[in-house]
Formats: structure tokens, C-alpha cells, sequence
């Protein structure tokens, strides 16, 4: 009776660590979340601003390195976007659920890239005279100027 409850006890221990012992199985090369990106040549994450020169928003595929997943629910994320600035993406459709494994993945990003705008270029409040050491300071950060509204993504590498 001693043997044979030790050998249960045994075997459910072995179950339940080599259970937990499993990874989960890594996200596929091409696999797609949202809708499948075209045939739109992706331009590199580090060109997308200088590719948009004057325009606010354009319509582009961009590959590029995803930083972190900063929600999975919405597909909320961060992009390297070279020179230590970061794209914020997120999904059109908040029904899109990102794993957290998609973290240092290479992808291909289909959507709607615009860009920021930022109160401190030089400009006054309406009815703001004040100049000096009384003027408003607004503290925006330069290297987050980036949003991009996401339709589909498609794991590169």
C-alpha cells in the first residue's frame, strides 16, 4: 500500500512538472494578425519619418522590430523606429489580441502612420505675451512623435 502511494504521489509530481515544464510554441514566420498586409513595398521603421517629409499622415507597410507589447487586448505596441525613437502603434480593430512573444520580432505593419504634433515649436498661447522666464514650457518628448493605426500585422522574422 506504502509502494504504491508513494509511486502515485511520484508520478503526479512528474505529471505536473513536466506540465508547467512546456513552452508554448513559438509564433510562426508569416503568421498574421488583423487583416494580411499587401503587396504595398514596407519601408524600413527608421525611413518612415523621413519618407513622409511634410505630409501629417500617409498610408504605408513598414517592417520593423517590435519593442514590447504594451497591451495585448487592442494590439497596443511599441516599434523601434532607429536612433532610439519609438513608433506607438495600436489596432484599428480592438478586437486584435497581441502575445506578449512577439516581443524583439521582426514584423510587417500595414496601417496609417501620422505624425505628432508638438505644442513647442515656437509658437505662443492665444493672448500669451509673456517672454522670458515667465513664458509656458511645454515638455514633450521628441523621440515619441510617431503614432501608427494598425490593420494588419504579419510576423517577418
Amino acid at each position: 500500500m506504502r509502494i504504491g502511494g508513494g509511486i502515485f504521489i511520484l508520478l503526479l509530481v512528474c505529471t505536473i512538472q513536466f506540465g508547467y515544464a512546456q513552452k508554448p510554441p513559438p509564433l510562426p514566420h508569416g503568421m498574421v494578425f488583423g487583416i494580411k498586409p499587401t503587396d504595398i513595398a514596407p519601408v524600413r521603421a527608421s525611413q518612415i519619418e523621413a519618407s513622409m517629409a511634410k505630409k501629417t499622415r500617409i498610408t504605408t507597410a513598414i517592417v520593423g522590430k517590435v519593442i514590447r507589447v504594451t497591451q495585448s487586448e487592442g494590439g497596443w505596441f511599441e516599434m523601434d523606429a532607429g536612433k532610439g525613437k519609438v513608433i506607438n502603434a495600436h489596432f484599428k480593430n480592438y478586437g486584435v489580441n497581441l502575445p506578449k512573444a512577439l516581443r524583439g520580432r521582426v514584423v510587417i505593419i500595414e496601417g496609417v502612420a501620422q505624425k505628432q504634433f508638438i505644442a513647442d515649436d515656437m509658437q505662443h498661447f492665444a493672448g500669451d505675451t509673456v517672454i522670458g522666464a515667465k513664458q509656458h514650457n511645454v515638455k514633450a518628448n521628441p523621440k515619441q512623435r510617431l503614432t501608427f493605426e494598425v490593420r494588419g500585422l504579419m510576423v517577418d522574422e
